[in-house]
């Protein structure tokens, strides 16, 4: 296929982790590319040795004038994004009641500005490239969640928020855009080697002793773990990329054998309580509408 025809990606928070391993990736297969990061300092080395298929934009997710501008600027340089990756974000490892933030008016605090990031600046960039994908009636968008996303864990309450509310704009997405050529894909990974446990991760500011035993435990582990994770980001990159390029991609994507094992016990609960609690479920219903059907 020649160059000016290969799909072009435009890639968020691409400095570590899967953003990083993503842009390598989609390069060396051959695609064009939009390389973004708040430090385009940090990306430049991505986009050395491949011409005109790279090009570096700054972008904080956060900043509704550079979200604008990066699309503009990838989509005039390389006459559209076929691919959108809403990778940046960050994790909070605090309980729910640690995260004080969460509850005072205040705009400022860790919570609020995780929220930005995660949920809102995604939406921005979804925002900022389905004009063009509409018009073109083609595009893939693809939503880094978490396995976080889907199963709620103590200890990372209002991260599980952000990536709940991620699954659920993404799953409304799917559904709006696939009648206009747009497909969606959100990823779903589990424990892996990139730096949400190290140096990417927010602490809460004041640890509550009550919750010691529990969130802390978890908070050490975690931290004490990173670098040692399961999960391989460059293979995290391939099966995103293989998912994309199949003709039949899946919605949802969970990457890791930890991840698996986990969604699967939640959805395994989940069955059993429907089960459990079917009687009481229906008999929510006024009884005409339980008769008629």
């Amino acid at each position: 296929m020649p160059q000016k025809s290969m799909p072009v990606w435009l890639i968020t928070g691409c400095s570590t982790g899967f953003g990083r391993e993503l842009a390598k990736l989609v390069l060396k297969r051959g695609y064009r590319a939009a390389i973004t990061a708040r430090s385009p300092e940090k990306v430049q080395d991505l986009a050395a040795g491949h011409g005109e298929r790279a090009i570096v934009l700054k972008l904080d997710v956060n900043d509704a004038a550079q979200a604008a501008a990066a699309v503009k600027a990838a989509e005039s340089t390389f006459g559209g994004i076929d691919v959108l990756v809403n990778n940046a974000g960050y994790g909070l490892l605090a309980a729910v009641e640690e995260s004080e933030d969460a509850v005072e008016e205040s705009e400022e605090g860790e919570v609020r500005a995780m929220f930005e990031t995660n949920f809102f600046g995604l939406a921005r960039m979804i925002h900022a490239v389905l004009p063009s994908m509409r018009q073109r009636r083609k595009g893939h968008i693809v939503n880094i969640s978490s396995v976080g996303g889907v199963v709620g864990l103590s200890g990372v309450g209002y991260y599980n928020a952000t990536k709940f509310a991620v699954e659920g704009l993404s799953e409304a997405l799917a559904k709006e855009v696939e009648p206009l050529g747009i497909k969606v894909l959100i990823v779903e990974p589990g424990p892996f080697r990139t730096d949400w446990a190290g140096r990417s991760i927010r602490l809460p500011r004041k640890e509550i002793e009550d919750y010691a035993d529990t969130v802390g435990a978890r908070r050490r582990t975690i931290t004490g773990n990173s670098g040692k994770q399961a999960g391989d980001p460059a293979r995290a990159a391939e099966a995103i990329l293989k998912a994309v390029e199949s003709p039949n991609p899946p919605l949802h994507l969970v990457l890791g054998s930890i991840g698996l094992g986990a969604v699967r016990e939640k959805f395994e609960r989940f069955e059993n309580d429907l089960n459990s609690w079917e009687d009481t479920t229906l008999g929510a219903d006024f009884p005409e509408s339980r008769a008629a059907k």
